[in-house]
C-alpha cells in the first residue's frame, strides 16, 4: 500500500523544496483558473453560442455548396414541372373547346 502524500519524504535540499513549491503553485494556479472558468456561466454561454453559430454557418455553407452542385438537376426539375403544368392546362382547355 502506498503511503499518503503527507507521509512521503520531502526534498533533500532547499533547491528541491523550492522547485516543489513552484510546481505546487503552478498546479494550484491552473486549478484556480479552471474553477474560475467553470464558474463563469455568462462567458461559457457566450462561448457555446459562438460555437453553435459557427456550426450553423458551416452547415449553411455546405447546403449552399450542395445546391450549387445540383443546380442543373434543380433547374431541370423546375422546367419539367412547369412544362407538365402547361401541358395539362393546354389539354384541359383544348378538351373544353370540344
Amino acid at each position: 500500500m502506498t503511503p499518503p502524500a503527507h507521509d512521503r519524504p520531502t526534498a533533500a535540499a532547499p533547491e528541491e523544496l523550492r522547485a516543489q513549491i513552484e510546481r505546487t503553485r503552478a498546479d494550484l494556479g491552473d486549478t484556480v483558473e479552471a474553477l474560475a472558468a467553470k464558474a463563469d456561466v455568462k462567458g461559457r454561454a457566450k462561448d457555446k453560442a459562438a460555437q453553435v453559430k459557427d456550426q450553423v454557418r458551416e452547415q449553411a455553407a455546405a447546403g449552399a455548396e450542395a445546391a450549387r452542385e445540383h443546380r442543373v438537376v434543380l433547374v431541370a426539375t423546375a422546367v419539367c414541372t412547369v412544362s407538365a403544368g402547361a401541358l395539362a392546362l393546354w389539354l384541359t382547355l383544348r378538351h373544353r373547346k370540344r
